[in-house]
């Protein structure tokens, strides 16, 4: 199919960001909110992104004069029916989301692709009750869009293969790395981030090392730009505990996705991270932990004489780590949520990985990852039961 003009429903930050970049790719796009304010405020927000994109050389001044007049307001779902994409980016409300899909179903035509950028919903309840619901897709786009170079083209049991490989075509156009993904519980960039956190968590509970610790060893020895404690912070612990009910839901209740006490009992003393000025760590006026120093070692690693620089508990915690992202991997390859080359590709690019979690296993090595989570499992308990394909 051939996409002219694309329709953005819903002038948030994502809203935004996304007609943003659908403007850059040269489409004629139109914003749209059901709040005037909101609406003004999105295309406000759209311009001021180009032009400072502009200034930090991010794109041409020409390039951000253009992509400007190629976005108009649409004051009402109406002026988005020559769009031949429409992207939804309302909040996470499948009532909502399903309402919406279905006004636009009577609004464009039957041949236009409505999209969904729902980060936690299935597109499959979304699609419920749409004519034609081979025409929905998911198109998951990262937070900045205008930043975040991955975008997660999600098929359903319904979805036509014209739609997709057109949503993956628009996607590259917009200058973004499209991967498809399989419709189940966190697609593939959000589901495996999941052992980053939970085994995180876990091993706070156990003891192994306060949360300080654990950020500072993933920082120097695993190579990740943020600690676990330091992300569940700036997301919001209440936000992140949500999404970690909604996996274990989701997922039939496995124990590796059981959400964390210790998160609970914050969130129920309103530590809720940096909005609230406190959560693991506190946040006043000055920085929120000391730099990192004095270090310098080549992460991500899991050399023994390299990690004992950094804190005697720095191999139990990365082996941990590497061994539950592991079994996640080969998981989430047993449910064939997407290609192996996808899911690496995914978290560099999603959640500016160091590397992806096939070659985090690659580093860890599949038996050494099988014997530690054996040995858990017997400690602890089923949160550490291998994937049947690890085990293989």
């Amino acid at each position: 199919m051939k996409i002219e003009r694309i329709g953005v429903v819903g002038a948030g930050t994502m809203g935004a960001g996304i007609a943003q970049v659908a403007a850059l790719g040269g489409y004629e796009t139109r914003l749209h909110d059901t709040m005037p304010s909101a609406l003004h405020d999105g295309v406000e927000r759209l311009r001021t992104g180009l032009a400072k994109g502009a200034t930090k050389g991010l794109w041409s001044e020409r390039d951000a004069e253009a992509a400007s007049d190629r976005v108009g307001a649409a004051t009402s779902l109406d002026d988005l029916c020559e769009c031949e994409l429409v992207v939804e980016a309302a909040p996470e409300d499948l009532a909502l989301k399903q309402g919406l899909f279905n006004a636009l179903a009577g609004v464009c035509g039957t041949k236009a692709i409505l999209a969904s950028n729902t980060s936690s919903l299935p597109v499959t309840a979304i699609a419920a009750g749409v004519p034609s619901p081979e025409r929905v897709v998911g198109m998951h786009f990262f937070n900045p869009p205008a930043l975040m170079k991955l975008v997660e083209v999600v098929f359903t049991a319904e979805s036509a293969p014209e739609a997709l490989e057109t949503t993956i075509e628009v996607g590259r156009q917009m200058g973004r790395h499209p991967i498809r993904a399989k419709d189940c519980p966190g697609f593939i960039a959000n589901r495996l981030a999941r052992p980053f956190t939970l085994e995180s968590l876990r091993m706070l509970a156990d003891g192994v090392a306060d949360a300080q610790t654990i950020d500072r060893v993933c920082r120097l020895g695993g190579g990740f730009r943020m600690g676990p404690f330091e992300l569940i912070d700036l997301i919001g612990l209440d936000v992140n505990l949500s999404v970690a009910h909604s996996f274990y839901a989701q997922g039939g209740q496995p124990e590796r996705w059981r959400p964390s006490p210790i998160q609970e009992e914050m969130v129920a003393e309103g530590r809720l991270g940096r909005k609230s000025g406190r959560g693991f760590y506190a946040y006043g006026d000055g920085p929120h932990r000391a730099p990192d120093s004095g270090i310098d070692i080549e992460a991500p690693t899991l050399d023994l004489a390299a990690l004992a620089k950094i804190d005697p508990a720095a191999p139990e915690i990365l082996s941990r780590l590497f061994a539950q992202i592991a079994n996640e991997a080969a998981f989430a390859l047993e449910d064939k949520v997407g290609a192996p080359a996808d899911m690496d590709t995914a978290m560099r690019l999603g959640f500016n990985w160091p590397l992806g979690p096939l070659e985090l296993t690659d580093l860890i090595g599949r038996e050494r990852a099988v014997a530690l989570l054996e040995e858990l499992q017997r400690e602890r308990g089923d949160a550490y039961a291998p994937a049947p394909l690890l085990r293989r």
